[in-house]
């Protein structure tokens, strides 16, 4: 088994730079949106980082061949490719009717059906304090959807189409999730994401127009590019997060990623209010997001605490 560099304020700081970067990604996201559309702005998102991948691991002559690729492991890339393109295209879709609280907040949603997914795939247990933590995040949602409740349950609005296509989004998300699990016994997870970039940037060319690039003003392209750079950053922090911190803390820490969003939006809206539109929510509204985000740090933490409760429990028992 893995076991960590236990180097853990190394840990934490990649697994904060990870936060605030998807933090701050939708902000950055919705300004793009503006001039291109959702399929654009995910294919060259995809592409650059492809492109980068191939050059890093071509200069350490790493790339990785699908010969060594059983037929199953193949079908299982195919799955991996398209649930992470339809993931990015959907979550683009939902932002472009949403705010980017709303769509963070919603997008938690993603870990916890690949749990539920590996339970159903790996027979993975789902344990009392991880039913505790998706309690709260359950009633986190009713409390954040306390204005627009009727809304979404009667009337289907540009609104409710956002939530619905999210929901898609996660569900792609958690897809792609179970398939990059199976596949890490065979490739490494650099490899994979270098080979669903680009086999994602080559199935999209029939959807997407790159002359919008030329639309961008200058924000707006930098805003592109920060994207761009997003992709790369964030899940590289992310992925050497977790060489040096458990799994459990880094998921925790990830999972405040929605508040991390909500104060960008506020800051941002109170210095360019012409820029960034500020989000329209009650105080019952705010403390949901708090329990969707209590909840899903728990959820993530609840097996380690255990084990930690069993561990000292049994030392205790042994000291008598």
């Amino acid at each position: 088994m893995h076991v960590t560099s236990g180097r853990w304020l190394y840990g934490f700081l990649l697994a904060l730079t990870t936060t605030l970067l998807w933090g701050v990604l939708p902000i950055m996201l919705k300004q793009v949106l503006q001039g291109m559309d959702a399929a654009t702005v995910s294919w060259y998102r995809m592409l650059s980082s492809g492109v980068v991948l191939l050059i890093w691991l071509g200069v350490r002559g790493q790339l990785p061949s699908l010969r060594s690729l059983s037929p199953a492991n193949r079908w299982l890339l195919a799955v991996a490719v398209l649930g992470l393109g339809c993931n990015y295209v959907l979550y683009v879709q939902g932002l472009d009717r949403l705010t980017p609280g709303t769509m963070q907040l919603m997008i938690q949603l993603a870990p916890i059906m690949l749990m539920f997914g590996s339970m159903l795939v790996f027979g993975e247990r789902f344990g009392i304090g991880q039913l505790a933590g998706l309690a709260i995040l359950l009633l986190g949602f009713v409390l954040f959807f306390n204005q627009r409740l009727e809304e979404l349950f009667t009337q289907l609005t540009d609104y409710t189409l956002g939530i619905l296509i999210t929901l898609a989004a996660a569900f792609a998300w958690a897809l792609y999730g179970l398939a990059q699990k199976q596949l890490l016994t065979v490739w490494s997870s650099v490899s994979i994401m270098l080979v669903i970039y680009l086999a994602c940037a080559v199935l999209m060319l029939p959807l997407v127009t790159p002359s919008q690039i030329l639309q961008l003003d200058a924000l707006q392209l930098w805003m592109l590019l920060g994207c761009c750079l997003n992709t790369l950053v964030a899940y590289g922090a992310f992925a050497e997060a977790l060489v040096h911190w458990e799994a459990s803390r880094v998921g925790a820490t990830v999972a405040t990623t929605p508040l991390f969003t909500f104060a960008l939006v506020g800051l941002g809206s109170a210095l360019w209010p012409t820029v960034i539109q500020p989000e329209l929510l009650n105080s019952l509204a705010y403390l949901g997001a708090l329990l969707v985000v209590s909840g899903s740090a728990l959820i993530a933490l609840a097996p380690t605490l255990l084990h930690q409760w069993r561990t000292r429990r049994l030392r205790q028992g042994v000291n008598r």
